[in-house]
C-alpha cells in the first residue's frame, strides 16, 4: 500500500524542517574560530573586507565570506641544490635555507598568486647572482657576508607582499671532486710554507739572541779588563809613589850624610834580587858576585845599627 506523504507532514511542518536546515547552515557560516598562529581573512560581496585574528567571529553569510587561511607563524623554505659559477670559473653546488614570516594576511594572500614558490624563486636567483659575483675562496670563507647580503635583497622584495624574511643561511658549498683536491694540495703546500716560515723565523730569533749572548759577554769581558787595567794602573801608582818615597827618604839620608840608611836601602833591594833568582823554576845554581863580602859588611852594618839602636833605648827606659 503506497504511503501518503502529504497526508502524514503538513506545510507546517515543512517549513519548520527546512527553517532549521537554514539556520544550521547559516550558523555554519556565521561562527568562525581562528585558530591560534594563524588569521582569515573576509571577502565582502567577492572583496577583501577584514582580517579576522585568533578568537571567535560573527560574519554574515551570503553578504560576507571567509576566505583563506594565513600560517603567521615563521616558516622554513628549502631552497634546493644550484649549479653556481663563481668570479673565478669554478663550478660549486650551493643550497640553503629561507626563514620567513607573514606580517600582512591580506597582502599575502592577494599581493602575489603562490607566495612560497615567488619566495624560492627570489632565494635562487639571488643566490645565483652574489655567489657567481664572488670568487671561490670568498665563497667559503665569508658566508655570514653572503647570509647578510641576500636577507637584505630577499627581505627588501618580499616587503610589498606582507612578508618579513628573518634568516637566510647557506647549508653548504660543495666543490667538483678534482677541485676538492687541488685544494687540499694547495692547502698542504701553504702548512708546508707557513712551517718553514716558523722554523726560518725561530733560527733567525735564536741567531739574534746567541749575538746579543756573545755581545754582551763580550761588554762584561771588556770591562773586566777595564777593570783590572785599572786596578792594575792604580796598583803601579802606588808601588811607584812608594819608591818614589824610599829614594827621597835615601836621597834626604845622603844629603844629611846618613850612610846607615843608604846601607840599609842597598842591602834591602839586594836581598830582593836574590829572591828573585831563588824563585826561578829554571834557576838552579845561585852566583854570588865578588862584592857580595861588601854586601855581607853592608848587612853587618845594618845588624849593628839596629844593635846600637836598643842599646840608646834602654837607658831612656831605666832613667
Amino acid at each position: 500500500m503506497p504511503i501518503d506523504l502529504t497526508s502524514q507532514f503538513s506545510g507546517g511542518t515543512v517549513f519548520i524542517i527546512v527553517l532549521i536546515i537554514l539556520a544550521f547552515w547559516f550558523g555554519r557560516r556565521a561562527i568562525q574560530i581562528v585558530d591560534q598562529g594563524t588569521e582569515r581573512t573576509v571577502l565582502r560581496l567577492g572583496r577583501y573586507n577584514r582580517t579576522l585574528e585568533p578568537g571567535f567571529h560573527f560574519i554574515v553569510p551570503l553578504w560576507e565570506r571567509a576566505d583563506r587561511k594565513v600560517n603567521m607563524k615563521e616558516t622554513v623554505l628549502d631552497v634546493p641544490r644550484q649549479e653556481v659559477i663563481t668570479k673565478d670559473n669554478a663550478q660549486v653546488t650551493v643550497d640553503g635555507d629561507v626563514f620567513f614570516q607573514i606580517t600582512n594576511a591580506a597582502r599575502a594572500c592577494y599581493s602575489v598568486d603562490d607566495l612560497e614558490l615567488a619566495i624560492l624563486n627570489l632565494a635562487t636567483t639571488n643566490l645565483r647572482t652574489v655567489a657567481g659575483s664572488m670568487t671561490l675562496d670568498d665563497l667559503q670563507s665569508q658566508r655570514d657576508a653572503i647570509n647578510v647580503r641576500l636577507l637584505g635583497i630577499i627581505d627588501d622584495a618580499t616587503d610589498p607582499w606582507g612578508v618579513k624574511v628573518t634568516r637566510v643561511e647557506i647549508k653548504d658549498i660543495t666543490p667538483p671532486a678534482d677541485l676538492v683536491d687541488a685544494m687540499a694540495r694547495q692547502k698542504k703546500a701553504e702548512q708546508i710554507k707557513r712551517a718553514q716560515i716558523l722554523e726560518a723565523e725561530g733560527q733567525r730569533q735564536a741567531e739574534i739572541l746567541r749575538a746579543e749572548g756573545l755581545k754582551q759577554s763580550q761588554v762584561l769581558e771588556a770591562e773586566g779588563r777595564k777593570e783590572a787595567a785599572f786596578l792594575e794602573a792604580e796598583a803601579r801608582e802606588r808601588q811607584a809613589q812608594a819608591e818614589a818615597r824610599a829614594t827621597d827618604m835615601v836621597s834626604k839620608a845622603i844629603a844629611e850624610g846618613g850612610t846607615n840608611a843608604i846601607n840599609y836601602f842597598v842591602a834591602q833591594e839586594y836581598v830582593r834580587a836574590l829572591a828573585k833568582f831563588a824563585e826561578s823554576e829554571q834557576q838552579k845554581t845561585v852566583f854570588m858576585p865578588m862584592e857580595s863580602s861588601g854586601i855581607i859588611g853592608a848587612l853587618g852594618g845594618i845588624a849593628e845599627m839596629f844593635k846600637h839602636g836598643k842599646d840608646d833605648a834602654q837607658p831612656g827606659k831605666r832613667a
